[in-house]
């Protein structure tokens, strides 16, 4: 019999790969859906001069601060034509999103980071202003950003939120200028209309 089946040993390293193999498949095939997700979002793409905020209608890059971009699946239903809603602020980006919830969400939403961009803070005016970053490589997905919430620094809306991917660079900012920590997922429709 054992002739036939092989030793206790050899079912037994035979029965441990084959547990393996399949724990392996598993989390490939899970890694190719997450993986697969992440990859059917757009990439962000740079913010072109003489366009106008989606939400406010300012001119986006005429103004300080933080900007954004959200993607919808069905973009020409929101903006009449096939392209990404573009945001001179976080603040316009979140009450886009919020007026627009009940016909649409994005798919996924764009602000600068500021963890991947030089920035400077002018100090020149009656509040310091924070510089702004159009570029498409300055953007990360909203939802992996900490955001500095009405520190004393401004952009285009006056009052801002600030997003930065390294959570130690979002404590340092606060440090300096004040503001509150949130989390993509605190952020109310309340909190974005107390500060327009």
């Amino acid at each position: 019999m054992d002739d036939c089946h092989g030793s206790d040993s050899e079912r037994s390293v035979s029965r441990r790969t084959i547990l393996a193999g399949s724990a392996l498949t598993g989390l490939t095939a899970l890694a190719g859906c997450l993986n697969g997700n992440e990859a059917s979002n757009p990439d962000p793409v740079t913010i072109e001069d003489g366009t106008n905020c989606d939400n406010c209608t300012m001119a986006i890059v005429d103004y300080p601060g933080p900007v954004g971009e959200s993607f919808y699946d069905d973009a020409e239903e929101l903006l009449d034509e096939d392209r990404p809603a573009q945001f001179c602020s976080s603040l316009c980006t979140y009450a886009f999103t919020f007026e627009h919830e009940d016909e649409q969400e994005p798919s996924v939403t764009y602000v600068t980071d500021y963890s991947s961009v030089d920035y400077e803070i002018d100090t020149g005016g009656d509040a310091p202003e924070i510089t702004s970053h159009v570029e498409a490589d300055a953007f990360a997905p909203i939802t992996d950003l900490t955001l500095v919430v009405d520190s004393e620094v401004e952009g285009a809306m006056g009052a801002s939120m600030i997003g930065f991917s390294d959570s130690d660079d979002a404590d340092a900012f606060q440090a300096d200028y004040g503001g509150d920590l949130y989390d993509h997922g605190d952020v109310s429709r309340d909190l974005v209309m107390s500060m327009m």
